[in-house]
Formats: C-alpha cells, sequence, structure tokens
C-alpha cells in the first residue's frame, strides 16, 4: 500500500507541475510570439513579475512546491533503501545501492531547485537560464541511466517494463532540456517537455496501478509475495505467452496516454486561444486595405481640390 500511495505522490506532482508548464508556456507564445523564450519555471500568477514585495512568496509557489515534494522524494527514498527487498536480483545490495542513486538525483533536482529560486529571488547566483536546461537535460539523463539499470535487476517482468518506458520518457526530457538549452526560442520544444512531465506522471500511476491493484494487473500475471519477511513485491507473469501479452497491453496503455497527453495540450490551446481573443493564422482573415487603390482616390482628391481653387482665384 505505501508503494502505491507513494506511486499517486509521484503522478500527482509531476501532473501538475506538466500542466502547469503547458498552461503558461502556451499563454506567453500566443501573447507574444516573437518575445517567446523558454523559462525554467514560471511565476504565479503568471503576470505578477513586476508586483509588489508582499507578493513575492506567491511569485515563486511553484519553485516551493516543487522543493517540497523534492524533499519528500527524497526522504522516502532513504527510509526506503534501508528495507530489504528479496525480489530484486542480487538481494538487498542491489536494492540499497540504486535506492541510494535514487536519492541522489532527487538530491541533485533539489540542489537545481534551489539554485534557480536563488538565482530569480536573490543576486547571488546569477546563472542564465540555458544553463539550467543543460544541467537539468544532464540529470534526466541519469534518471534514464537509474531506470533502465532498475529494469534490468527486476525479478517482476511486468515492473521491468515499466522501468524501461519511464526510462524513455526521462530519455525524451533530457533531449528537450538540451535542445532548450542551444535554442531557447523552441516553443515546440518547450511544450513537449511539459507533456513529456505529464506523461512521466500518468505512467507512474498506470505502474502503481499495474503493479498494485488486482483489478488492474493483467491476466495470466500475480502478485509477489516473499513468505519469509512479508514483503510485498511487484507483479510477475508465470508463463511467456502471459508475460508477451502484458507487455503489449501496457504498450497499448503507454500510447493511449500519450494521445490524452496531445488531446489535453489541443483543449488547453484551443481554450487560451479564444480566451486570448487570438484569430487562426490559418483560418478566416479581414483583407487589407489595398494600398495601391487609396493613394490613387486620395491623389485624385488632391488634384480636383486644386483644380477648384485654381479656378476660383481666376
Amino acid at each position: 500500500m505505501a508503494a502505491l500511495i507513494y506511486q499517486i505522490f509521484s503522478s500527482s506532482a509531476m501532473l501538475s507541475q506538466g500542466l502547469y508548464h503547458l498552461i503558461c508556456t502556451t499563454k506567453n507564445q500566443l501573447k507574444s510570439p516573437r518575445d517567446y523564450v523558454a523559462k525554467p519555471y514560471h511565476p504565479f500568477p503568471p503576470n505578477s513579475s513586476h508586483q509588489q514585495q508582499h507578493h513575492r512568496f506567491l511569485r515563486h509557489l511553484q519553485l516551493y512546491l516543487i522543493l517540497i515534494c523534492l524533499f519528500i522524494a527524497l526522504i522516502h527514498q532513504l527510509i526506503v533503501s534501508s528495507y530489504a527487498d528479496p525480489l530484486l536480483k542480487g538481494r538487498t545490495p542491489v536494492h540499497l545501492f540504486t535506492s541510494l542513486q535514487s536519492a541522489a538525483i532527487l538530491f541533485s533536482f533539489l540542489l537545481l531547485s534551489v539554485a534557480l529560486l536563488l538565482s530569480d529571488a536573490t543576486s547571488l547566483l546569477p546563472l542564465p537560464h540555458d544553463l539550467f536546461f543543460a544541467l537539468a537535460s544532464s540529470l534526466f539523463f541519469l534518471q534514464y541511466s537509474l531506470s533502465s539499470s532498475s529494469a534490468a535487476v527486476q525479478t517482476s517482468d511486468l515492473q521491468a517494463k515499466c522501468d524501461s518506458i519511464s526510462a524513455c520518457i526521462s530519455a525524451l526530457s533530457s533531449v528537450l532540456c538540451l535542445a532548450l538549452a542551444c535554442c531557447p526560442r523552441l516553443f515546440v520544444a518547450d511544450v513537449a517537455l511539459g507533456a513529456s512531465f505529464c506523461l512521466q506522471g500518468l505512467w507512474a500511476m498506470q505502474t502503481g496501478l499495474s503493479l498494485y491493484v488486482d483489478a488492474f494487473i493483467p491476466e495470466g500475471c500475480h502478485k509477489l509475495l516473499d513468505v519469509v519477511s512479508g514483503v510485498e513485491g511487484s507483479t510477475k507473469c508465470d508463463l511467456e505467452d502471459s508475460k508477451l501479452r502484458a507487455e503489449a497491453i501496457l504498450d497499448l496503455i503507454f500510447v493511449l496516454h500519450v494521445l490524452f497527453v496531445l488531446l489535453i495540450f489541443l483543449v488547453l490551446y484551443i481554450a487560451l486561444a479564444k480566451t486570448l481573443g487570438i484569430r487562426s493564422r490559418f483560418g478566416s482573415y479581414e483583407a487589407l486595405p489595398n494600398t495601391a487603390s487609396t493613394t490613387a482616390t486620395t491623389v485624385d482628391s488632391n488634384h480636383i481640390q486644386l483644380k477648384a481653387m485654381a479656378g476660383t482665384q481666376a
């Protein structure tokens, strides 16, 4: 049950972060496409960048929430690392080392968030945004490496599959952060980064459901339980056919999650465009006045007026 609760917590944190990033990024691009630049974080409320001193807490609310979530995840990994998990290949040392690696990566993200807060709130750490994206890219790559390693040592076929898909999402986030570090005006990469956060959150929820909730465990698979120590593990499939079927189901569910995230982005984009009064660049348009005909009409009118004045004077 504790593992499922942590998966729900991780899912909520990543999903809310991704949705907020998508909304702010899309809104900034729609309001001023020429001045658009990717940002590591977005002040809350979005229009509070020039507010008074007492609004500073709200301005950095997103960073405070990120710090709290990362701190809770770090404490969880440190506590879990002390547990014996006989359901991993290699027994306790493997579980200890992988948990400590995860805690180290979370601590690195925590330091990066603190550095971002200091850089924006004070003048102690005036680091450019492209450097933050480059550092985030390296941390997401480490997360990808850790998830791939965890998938290799799992005795549970389903958990290994879930970890491998999570590793792919982390690799995508790493590539997108690197692209933003090189080209901060790339709106597609910034939106895709927010979408990857949403996808990682949805997949964390799906992982918890597929491994720990009986109603979502694929047919032919069952929970693992170490009888000696009473450790509840994840899910294993007895037959090869059941394993392949379960992996195919997870692949299908992942594609559905991708489509769902895409649908969320389209709905957000349409809603923000209507709210801001942005018209489609490819739809109907208002005809521009004919400059040539207008100029000719003006010249003719002036010519007629001059002739009338000349006749009056004569």
